[in-house]
């Protein structure tokens, strides 16, 4: 009995020294690395220093086109909305069976008015004649030249009336001032329109720009003819440069319109609509990772950078412009850091993990 109880003690003597030895074996190993990364340094790259901005599309010019005869019923509307006309082209038509009528009126009194010039002119060469041989005097030759001025002065106001009938005539036919497209159209066939109405809208030379608005502190550093890119709210791309700066600040919102001409075909963009854009400022020099890199957790910007110990660190940082794979970083990474170039998702704060040597990369950036 003594024999089997001093064995049980020694059992449990050898099995504690067992389980102690375990422990102190998984203390001494290290431990298990979580993820394998590859570390990069932050690299100096030049990139575009631009600013943000939104806006609207709008004609560069868009010329009201109305009627300038009084009175006059449309007969015909030969375009609508979209058309692409020429200057010269006509629009529409207005009656002109009045105006003609009016013109033959007026023509004819010229005629009437010339036949009587060429009489008083006749009249007053036969006065001049006689007076010299002494069958008419002074007063009746003074006379003659007066009848004959009144009667040339019949004809000039004639000439005029023909002239403007001629003119009223002309704008029975409604015509393009300029090239461009009609964005608006009121004309419709039978009405009856005044002078003044308008008829028709047009963009001038097809022309659409960009209107964007620049926070105030940011339009000091805008140039005129700095290259600008746009995202219209269709989703196209579109390439412009900028025009002009408006004058003045807007009261109410501080901000200050550019006016940026668009470059190439516009396509599917249109007047009135929304967009956004890049105004680019010029380059300068930025502190730049990779953007697989970074990580975006609850709405911030983070990396993970490897000590001696390959151990991740979390650091949260501030992140700027971006060009091709790679991203600015503003504040938060030292220069010397080793960042973690992927796989950031899956680290946390404090893990080990197994480094490898990256494949040599050349550094592109705009």
């Amino acid at each position: 009995m003594k024999k089997c109880i001093w064995m049980v003690c020694l059992g449990v003597v050898f099995s504690s020294f067992a389980l102690a030895a375990d422990e102190k074996n998984k203390a001494v190993q290290p431990a298990k690395p979580s993820l394998t990364v590859v570390l990069v340094k932050p690299q100096q790259a030049s990139m575009l220093e631009s600013v943000l901005a939104n806006g609207s599309l709008a004609a560069w010019q868009e010329a009201i086109i109305g009627a300038e005869a009084n009175g006059l019923k449309i007969t015909e509307v030969r375009v609508n909305v979209g058309d692409r006309v020429q200057r010269g082209d006509v629009l529409a038509t207005l009656q002109a069976d009045s105006l003609r009528a009016e013109l033959a009126q007026a023509e004819g009194t010229l005629a009437e008015a010339a036949a009587s010039a060429q009489e008083a002119k006749a009249q007053a060469e036969r006065a001049r004649s006689l007076q010299l041989q002494g069958f008419y005097s002074s007063a009746q030759l003074s006379q003659a030249l007066a009848a004959d001025a009144s009667a040339q002065a019949r004809v000039q106001s004639a000439r005029a009336l023909v002239q403007l009938q001629n003119v009223r005539l002309s704008q029975t036919q409604v015509r393009a001032p300029d090239a461009g497209v009609i964005s608006a159209r009121q004309a419709t066939e039978g009405s009856v329109v005044s002078a003044g109405t308008e008829l028709f809208r047009l963009i001038r030379q097809g022309r659409i720009e960009w209107r964007a608005e620049v926070m105030a502190a940011d339009l000091g550093r805008v140039k005129v003819g700095a290259p600008v890119q746009i995202t219209a709210a269709s989703g196209q791309r579109l390439q412009g440069k900028v025009r002009m700066l408006a004058p003045s600040v807007d009261l109410q919102t501080r901000n200050a319109l550019v006016y940026v001409d668009l470059i190439g075909p516009t396509g599917s963009a249109r007047a009135g609509m929304y967009a956004k854009g890049e105004i680019t400022l010029g380059q300068s020099q930025a502190l730049t990772v990779p953007q697989s890199a970074v990580v975006v957790r609850d709405g911030f910007s983070y990396v993970y950078t490897v000590g001696a110990d390959n151990k991740a660190k979390q650091v949260k940082v501030q992140t700027g412009r971006q060009s091709g794979e790679r991203i600015e970083i503003v504040l938060g990474l030292l220069a010397d850091a080793r960042v973690v170039t992927a796989g950031g998702a899956f680290l946390n704060h404090g893990d080990t993990v197994r480094v490898v040597d990256a494949a040599p990369a050349t550094l592109t950036a705009k």
